[in-house]
């Protein structure tokens, strides 16, 4: 109903919904009705009904002053002639009256008589209507105007009568420009002028765009309903190029956050203006609004950081969805399948609708009688006949609240009254059993306003079979009131069952099983011109059937765009355990706590949530130059006390904050590439660009042993429950057994290689999940795989970047991997699917992060330590030059109180956030 309320217009008799579907309004003068027994010399019968002559490419509209009296609209294919008519007076001393204007029709539509909305009466029979018009000097121009529009109603062909009446439009527009004297500000500099259409549900009204350095403006040709329509771009928040009739000319524009309505919604006649328009407003925007995609959404959605319900209205408004577009209505799904308990239980799953079917699949017997006749269908075959979501379906719910645009699609009628929505139960019902019914729902269902389902405007929608007359919904019996079952409509939808299944549906209706063989196994198919791609109007010649194509295609309904090509993802829950995740992901990966750990882990997430929300009030505690190259690695031990870094400049530095440098180890003459710690604190393993693992004793203060793993530089190197994981330009990744303390005491270890992981690059780094199961890796031409460490091949593989990845970590709960590359970006890759869901695109090359799953510290190539919110893709805090020159290596502690970073600048530098 946003759409309704945005702009009331209540008191207004006239709208464009008095017009036929795809009809031009052009002008409008004032004029008076003029009715008398004959016409004749005898001018004491006539009586002067004073109103508005509405001038339109298919009809003549007449709006009399007095609310009492009809609307009266004349269809311009029943007039039988259009003239002038001279008063002429045979007395030389009585003044000539005007000219007046005379219609012969067959057929006159009466609207709202009393001022009452009710469907149209009809005047059938030759008759002869008379309009004098206020000002006389205009009366020709307007016969004229009316012929013409008269000759395209007339023409035998559809297509030839469309193609007159838009050179008509597109001539009267050439004749005109934005006038700008409507300017806010005299001082404004114009950017562009173009002609476009303003839409709203079911009608378009053409007039004159001009943008300048501070407003939007839209004058249209009629003045209706406002002179001009003026948008300050500084108000503006999101924009979105919209397809219209499944053309790429819309764009719409919101000067609010969350609300469903937009400000103004425009139509071009051309793909190249709207996108003129659309960079022109977001290159002025780009400083201070944040293009959100579907995979930032998705990121927010899975955190619980915006509601099951926000979620979707940004979905269905990034799939070109509109509320000003009713062929493209926001779509929700049914939730609830329980519509006769008394109570609603939603902690039952009984209570709820499979999600991961479409509605046609829902009842087996019936989806067996569809599957029949697509068996037995020639190409292109489809399941359903009609969509689950079409201008007519939008109307049936909100008949009641909307009837003058049910008026407007259905030629001046109402449905059969046993046809409308008159219960929630029955049309679910229907929805499950019926064979030509398998509509979803609309955002109102879920929203806070119930008018749809009273029958506040007393409108008369007729009487069922039983006798009853047509009054409000009747609600299922766990709803006492039109506020509470919208309240328990609501809960459902934010109910852990929902929560959990959604994805399912998002993927039906907005991603991979959409179209394609996974349509097909899902059932989930419908007609070839519902979808984007299905149809090209453009490519029709024969101008009949590329009309009635686009009337199926509005009329009919249309598949959203798709935004996902791959499995959506689960939502994150609290304390759930993911029971439908991939079969290789361990269940460790996603399981809650013990009890026994609970209260010792709630302390500890609530140190880390209290540091990470003071990241941005990081403070230098000291800095050390101990280096001669770039520091590549930094490894603490577990008190604090000795740090640990390697180098370019091929050294192990050992060093503390107290006593400064301690000791300088050289392996080889060639760089080291990274270090770690061992559990135990006695040895410290680093990597070496000459192929080697070296393992430096803390306690004998000597190179202990040495791992020969790889045939090139080993890159990377990570520890976990005696195995060492090696990453090496040889392009492999080698998992190998060596017992920690067998390290300490021997001379000499046995390494044996456990597992090999083949990549088609180098790789450049690697990072393990925090249960230890999962292994991201990360190589030089920008590819991150994903492995389960039990099976040598990859679960999930993409070119996340377009140049080297540089570093590779998990989110704490495992559901997420950070990467940063080359090509500036920040990637989020959802563990589960593998989906890249997010993309943050960086001013600078980052070279290496720590992260908590919702918040990012990394180091770039200007030196910079940034702090970025991924919710927002905002950098929220900046300490510019913390380096000299590229920051290399990154180290946090457990805690993530303590932060060290090494960089080009051959420094390391001790951070802390500060409280």
């Amino acid at each position: 109903m946003a759409f309704i309320t945005k702009k009331d217009r209540s008191k207004e008799r006239f709208s464009l919904l008095l017009l036929d579907l795809e009809e031009h309004y052009f002008e409008q003068h004032t004029a008076y009705n003029l009715t008398r027994s004959e016409l004749n010399l005898d001018t004491s019968h006539i009586r002067e009904l004073d109103g508005s002559l509405k001038i339109c490419s298919k009809s003549v509209i007449f709006e009399p002053d007095d609310a009492v009296q009809p609307i009266l609209k004349i269809p311009l294919k029943d007039c039988k002639g259009i003239a002038t008519l001279e008063e002429t007076v045979h007395n030389p001393f009585t003044e000539s009256k005007p000219a007046c204007i005379i219609i012969e029709t067959k057929q006159i539509y009466l609207i709202k008589e009393e001022n009452v909305v009710a469907p149209y009466k009809y005047e059938r029979g030759e008759t002869k209507v008379t309009f004098q018009l206020e000002a006389p000097g205009k009366t020709e121009d307007v016969v004229q105007m009316l012929l013409q529009l008269h000759r395209a109603s007339c023409l035998d062909k559809q297509g030839d009568q469309t193609a007159m009446v838009a050179a008509i439009l597109q001539s009267r527009l050439a004749r005109t420009c934005f006038d700008k004297n409507s300017f806010q500000h005299v001082t404004e500099i114009p950017h562009m002028e173009c002609v476009a259409e303003m839409v709203s549900p079911l009608v378009t009204n053409a007039g004159h765009i001009c943008i300048t350095d501070c407003n939007l403006y839209f004058q249209p040709m009629n003045s209706y309903p406002d002179s001009v329509v003026q948008i300050g771009l500084h108000s503006v928040k999101r924009i979105y190029k919209r397809r219209h009739g499944l053309r790429p000319l819309g764009l719409e524009v919101f000067c609010t956050e969350n609300d469903l309505c937009s400000d103004i919604y425009l139509k071009f006649y051309n793909t190249k203006e709207r996108d003129e328009l659309y960079y022109y407003i977001a290159t002025f925007l780009e400083n201070h609004i944040v293009e959100c995609t579907a995979e930032s959404y998705m990121l927010q959605w899975q955190r619980g950081h915006i509601s099951n319900y926000q979620y979707l209205l940004h979905l269905n408004n990034l799939a070109d969805r509109s509320v000003n577009d009713l062929s493209q209505y926001p779509v929700f799904p049914w939730v609830i399948s329980d519509y006769s308990s008394t109570e609603l239980d939603l902690l039952n799953p009984a209570s709820f609708r499979d999600l991961s079917k479409p509605i046609g699949a829902l009842n087996t017997e019936r989806l067996e009688r569809l599957l029949e006749r697509y068996r037995d269908m020639p190409e292109p075959r489809f399941m359903y006949g009609s969509h689950y979501s079409s201008p007519g379906y939008v109307l049936f719910y909100l008949v009641r609240v909307a009837p003058e645009h049910m008026l407007c699609l259905q030629n001046g009628r109402f449905d059969n009254a046993d046809r409308m929505f008159n219960s929630v139960g029955e049309t679910w019902k229907n929805c499950l059993e019926g064979g030509t019914d398998f509509k979803e729902l609309i955002p109102e269902f879920y929203g806070s306003d119930g008018s749809f389902l009273k029958n506040l405007l007393g409108l008369n929608l007729g009487r069922r079979q039983g006798g009853g007359r047509v009054e409000k919904v009747e609600l299922p019996p766990w709803a006492s009131d039109p506020d509470d079952f919208l309240e328990k409509m609501r809960l459902a939808l934010e109910s852990q069952y929902v929560s959990e299944h959604l994805h399912e549906w998002i993927d039906l209706v907005f991603g991979y099983k959409q179209r394609g063989c996974e349509a097909v196994a899902a059932h989930n198919v419908f007609h070839p011109v519902t979808y984007e791609g299905g149809v090209d109007c453009d490519s029709i010649e024969d101008p009949d059937h590329k009309i009635a194509m686009l009337t199926q295609i509005l009329e009919f309904g249309q598949t959203p765009r798709q935004l996902f090509v791959t499995p959506h993802p689960q939502r994150i829950t609290p304390r759930f355990h993911n029971l439908s995740a991939t079969p290789s992901l361990s269940s460790s990966e996603l399981s809650p706590v013990s009890p026994s750990m609970e209260s010792f882990e709630d302390l500890t997430e609530e140190s880390k949530k209290m540091a990470w929300s003071n990241m941005n009030k990081l403070a230098l505690q000291s800095c050390h130059k101990i280096h001669k190259e770039a520091v590549t690695g930094i490894a603490v031990t577990l008190g604090g006390d000795s740090i640990f870094s390697t180098s370019q400049d091929s050294t192990l530095k050992m060093f503390s904050k107290e006593n400064g440098l301690q000791r300088s180890v050289s392996f080889s003459n060639m760089a080291l590439s990274s270090c770690l710690m061992l559990p135990d604190d006695k040895i410290v393993v680093c990597s070496s660009w000459d192929n080697n693992v070296y393992f430096y004793s803390i306690a004998y203060g000597r190179r202990q042993d040495t791992l020969m793993g790889h045939d090139d530089a080993v890159s990377h190197i990570c520890w976990r429950d005696d195995k060492l994981y090696t990453a090496s330009w040889d392009s492999t990744v080698k998992i190998w057994k060596c017992v920690a303390d067998d390290i300490s005491s021997k001379k000499r270890t046995q390494f044996d290689l456990l597992a090999e992981f083949e990549h088609e690059a180098g790789v450049n780094t690697l990072d393990l999940s925090p249960a230890g199961t999962l292994l991201a890796t990360g190589t030089k031409e920008g590819t991150l795989t994903l492995w389960d460490i039990a099976n040598p091949l990859p679960l999930n593989q993409l070119t996340c970047h377009s140049g080297k990845i540089h570093q590779v970590a998990f989110s704490p709960d495992s559901r997420h991997i950070l990467s940063v590359g080359e090509d500036s970006c920040l990637a989020v890759t959802d563990v589960q699917t593998g989906m890249l869901i997010a993309t943050v695109h960086a001013e600078l090359e980052q070279r290496c992060l720590c992260w908590d799953g919702n918040t990012v510290l990394s180091g770039g190539m200007s030196g910079d330590l940034s702090v970025w919110d991924l919710l927002s893709s905002k950098v929220i805090h900046k300490i510019p030059a913390a380096h000299s020159g590229a920051v290399t290596c990154m180290w946090m502690n457990e805690q993530c109180s303590s932060i060290i970073t090494g960089g080009v600048d051959k420094q390391i530098i001790l951070w802390k956030p500060e409280y």
